[in-house]
């Protein structure tokens, strides 16, 4: 996807002010930040990861233009000498990250990125957004397929989504695991998704019948779903069956129809005797109209003969955990190792690596972070890979066919339980490695000591 222009300014002021002060001080060596998510949302029990691409693209395409620095100068926040260092900034370092579609836990880095200070403090807000969102709604489009028990869902969100891209990422991000298509045609084009829609309200009410909506829309496009709910649900799926007798000699079908509103498990029941009575056992029943995980969980769990979903809104903005607390840290610099202490908001120090230990089937049994160099915990899969090296991607950007299939493949890996719709407990294990525990300790004391407070320094002085 072609990437507006001005990328390099997509990031918050801080990242440039900070950028500007390590430029004066000559604060320009190399420093390693780790992308992660500090808790799972409400009622998740894993994450689905997706942005990477996105990240990659930035990455490589990532400059300051002209007309960038000029608005800069305007702020008349910034030296000259720094708006000139700009003109030839680029990005040269090095990023290890879970692939797309790998299965993550709280606390585990998504992404390592090790670069000149200035470059990896610089892209900060734009990863953040990319990996944020992309694998929120991954994250929900997985549960929602889990909910469906095997059924086709498709992506209605571009209307309520926040935003042209947003659409575009939460087809994709949905696409990646499970959704069967999205209604974003641009999606599909760019994407390569498969696409699928039915049939509007208003189109049934153009015309002076709902039969003769139906007749005029089989007639264009055979196959297709119609729209049953504008006036009487029930009288719809008789009208939808006479039309489908009345076609069948033109050697028409019709494939599904679709509900939009009402109490949706009874009337998928009350339409699938209609159908039957009228001897279409074959036409499907889709279902729509603020559905999400957990309505799709109480249809099937009421027997409805529902066989495939349109799931939008909740979709598209994870309505009910519309955020993911993703942060982007220093762990590690010329000096040593970096850590946060701040109360519920403290790091682990130094660049580090996650582990996955499976057992009988391949399913996953615990995780293990560990430092990047350390080699105790070979005998797991290592779930960061490194994905650019000096600036350039080091393998072409995947099929998102391939992507799919290690997401669906990952997700029948994860422990049954869970796949739970609430919040499983214990969680899933996330351990340290003894190395990665003993570094914590010694970091943790070490800045503990240079950062007493200020009265204890003054006691030392006399």
């Amino acid at each position: 996807m072609t990437q507006a222009p001005n990328r390099a300014l997509f990031t918050d002021l801080y990242e440039l002010t900070m950028a500007a002060s390590y430029f004066a001080a000559g604060m320009n060596d190399t420093a390693t930040f780790e992308l992660f998510i500090r808790e799972l949302p409400r009622n998740r029990n894993f994450l689905v990861v997706a942005g990477l691409e996105d990240v990659l693209d930035y990455l490589e395409s990532l400059r300051f233009e002209p007309d960038d620095l000029a608005y800069l100068q305007s702020l008349g926040t910034f030296r000259n000498d720094f708006l000139e260092w700009l003109e030839t900034f680029h990005f040269t370092g090095d990023v290890w990250a879970m692939l797309e579609g790998e299965i993550a836990f709280a606390e585990e880095p998504l992404l390592r990125v090790t670069a000149p200070r200035i470059q990896a403090q610089l892209v900060e807000t734009f990863l953040l957004n990319a990996v944020n969102y992309q694998t929120l709604v991954a994250t929900k489009a997985a549960r929602v397929a889990i909910a469906c028990r095997g059924r086709r869902f498709v992506d209605f969100s571009p209307r309520r989504d926040h935003g042209f891209d947003a659409a575009l990422k939460a087809a994709r991000a949905a696409y990646i695991a499970g959704a069967a298509a999205t209604s974003n045609v641009l999606a599909g084009k760019l994407y390569g998704i498969p696409v699928a829609g039915t049939m509007a309200h208003s189109y049934v009410m153009s015309f002076d019948s709902e039969v003769a909506a139906f007749r005029r829309f089989a007639r264009d496009f055979p196959g297709t779903t119609l729209l049953i709910d504008t006036y009487d649900t029930i009288e719809g799926a008789r009208h939808a069956a006479a039309v489908a007798r009345e076609l069948a000699a033109e050697g028409i079908t019709v494939g599904a129809v679709r509900l939009d509103s009402g109490n949706l498990a009874q009337l998928a029941k009350d339409v699938r005797r209609v159908l039957d009575e009228e001897g279409f056992p074959e036409i499907r029943i889709f279902a729509s109209g603020d559905l999400d995980e957990y309505r799709i969980a109480e249809i099937l769990d009421a027997g409805a003969p529902v066989d495939a979903f349109g799931v939008g809104t909740q979709l598209g903005t994870s309505g009910d955990a519309p955020w993911l607390g993703g942060v982007y840290k220093l762990v590690e610099d010329s000096r040593g190792p970096r850590v946060k202490l701040a109360e519920r908001k403290a790091t682990a120090p130094g660049a580090k690596q996650v582990y996955r230990f499976a057992g009988a089937g391949g399913v996953f049994e615990f995780d293990m972070v560990a430092l990047a160099g350390e080699q105790g915990p070979l005998e797991g899969r290592p779930l960061l890979r490194q994905v650019m090296e000096g600036g350039r991607r080091t393998l072409p950007p995947e099929p998102l066919s391939r992507i799919r299939e290690r997401c669906l493949a990952n997700l029948e890996r994860i422990p049954e339980r869970l796949k739970s719709l609430e919040t499983v407990s214990p969680p899933y294990p996330v351990r340290h490695s003894a190395e990665l525990e003993r570094l914590l300790a010694e970091t943790r004391a070490r800045v503990a000591a240079a950062n007493r407070p200020a009265a204890a320094h003054r006691s030392e002085a006399t």
